[in-house]
């Protein structure tokens, strides 16, 4: 790795060279400042001021904000860019293009951009960016490059101290739920963790919140007085679900004088409020794009997203829930369902996450019929068989075990029977199951 960094900016590297590249980061260096961000910035002429952004801040649910936004967008003929994170198979998931990954060609081009900044300040005995930084500076040179309408910007982490957080004048900001996640980075309670994500609010800026917790909401409406910030609150009084079938969920939105009626194809509840706050964000930003409300409404119908809550074959849905608050959210989705069916879950996690109790959580919410279990190889793996004695000290009788996420994919397959398949735990192992069904030649996407 040390040969392939001493390339860097002497030869023009292949796409697998720059991916590796980016991948090392990590290894070699540590989160930097804002100011760093903006150092680079001011060398790559900050393409950040020529756009207009969408800022989603939140714990749960803000890259399916981010989705909702894109597909309303796009719906009203509109070219946009999303930066959102993690991916799950490509790098260039993060980077999209009106829905599409960016080409191999751009990703590299960018790369060679920003490394023509770092390598200057680095000679001026600053340091190298950190991973997601970087990645964030390819970003805007590609949304950039390709003159997007509009940009739809996911932070990474928190929000005060978010590289993203160098943007100062979004159209609007959105604020996800929030709950505890990353706390060794944001803070051991909800009102610590509320102050973070509020960080991205600007002054006078629209801000839309889900509203459900009043801890975090407190905190908020705090930052959002300080700054003059208009703030639309979003709560279940807000959101009436009519229907939940193996299709979606039909619901209405009161936010004006007449309520709207919205349909989405995901089944996870919490889908309702993500696909309300990003109606509301449109709402917010209308004198941008003056699109009807049919429009958007129609956009919001045909919004897809991977991995979260995805039906990927008949009867087997992916969800890439993976803390406390997220499984909550995924119990309440599959509990509709066990009424009529069987279920079988396979589960893997990595060690950071809060696996114990999010077993118990699995365990006794939905008292799945059977599980399989697998691993996530890697620095943070976690054995198939602590899992599995973890789902048997909870109750659970019928538990499989396979090391690989393949293998443990067709082996819940098989036992599964004519019941439904819930595969849950991480973006990781979601992304590993993606995988392994496109690879299959299993996998068609909806249309």
């Amino acid at each position: 790795m040390d040969a392939l960094r001493k390339k860097v900016g002497e030869i023009r590297l292949t796409y697998e060279e720059v991916v590796a590249y980016i991948e090392s980061i990590p290894g070699f260096t540590s989160k930097t400042s804002l100011d760093h961000t903006r150092r680079l910035l001011d060398l790559l002429g900050h393409p950040e001021e020529e756009m207009k952004i969408i800022h989603v801040a939140g714990t749960n649910g803000k890259g399916s904000v981010c989705a909702y936004l894109n597909a309303m967008f796009l719906q009203g003929g509109f070219r946009t860019g999303m930066f959102t994170s993690p991916h799950l198979i490509s790098i260039r998931e993060r980077f999209l293009i009106s829905g599409k990954e960016v080409s191999e060609e751009l990703f590299v081009r960018a790369f060679e951009k920003a490394m023509k900044a770092v390598r200057k300040v680095m000679d001026e005995g600053d340091v190298h960016p950190a991973y997601f930084e970087l990645l964030f500076l390819m970003g805007l040179l590609i949304f950039s490059e390709e003159k997007v309408d509009v940009l739809i910007l996911e932070t990474g982490m928190g929000g005060t101290k978010d590289v993203t957080n160098v943007v100062e004048h979004p159209l609007a900001c959105v604020i996800t739920s929030i709950s505890p996640d990353h706390e060794q980075y944001l803070g051991h309670t909800i009102p610590e963790i509320a102050a973070h994500k509020a960080g991205i609010i600007k002054a006078g800026v629209p801000v839309i919140c889900d509203g459900h917790d009043p801890c975090s909401l407190a905190v908020i409406q705090k930052r959002a007085e300080e700054l003059n910030s208009p703030l639309l609150v979003l709560d279940s009084d807000r959101i009436r679900i009519s229907e939940i079938t193996k299709d979606g969920i039909s619901f209405s939105l009161k936010v004006e004088r007449e309520p709207v009626r919205l349909q989405i194809r995901q089944t996870a509840v919490c889908q309702a409020m993500n696909a309300s706050l990003a109606y509301c964000a449109m709402l917010a930003t209308e004198e941008m794009h003056h699109l009807s409300r049919e429009t958007l409404a129609s956009g919001i119908a045909q919004m897809k997203w991977p991995c979260r809550m995805e039906t990927v074959l008949p009867d087997v849905i992916i969800d890439g829930a993976h803390n406390v608050d997220g499984i909550a959210e995924f119990i309440r989705t599959v509990e509709h369902f066990h009424r009529d069916q069987e279920i079988t879950i396979l589960f893997g996690s990595v060690a950071d996450k809060k696996y114990p109790e999010i077993i118990r959580q699995l365990s006794e919410g939905i008292r799945p019929d059977r599980v399989v279990v697998t691993k996530i190889s890697g620095a943070r793996e976690v054995s198939e068989e602590t899992f599995a004695e973890l789902f048997r000290a909870n109750g659970v009788k019928d538990v499989y075990g396979a090391p690989d996420p393949g293998a443990a994919f067709e082996l819940a397959r098989r036992v599964q029977g004519s019941g439904m398949l819930f595969c849950v735990g991480s973006l990781y192992l979601a992304g590993e199951l993606k995988r392994h069904i496109m690879e299959s030649g299993q996998y068609a996407s909806p249309e």
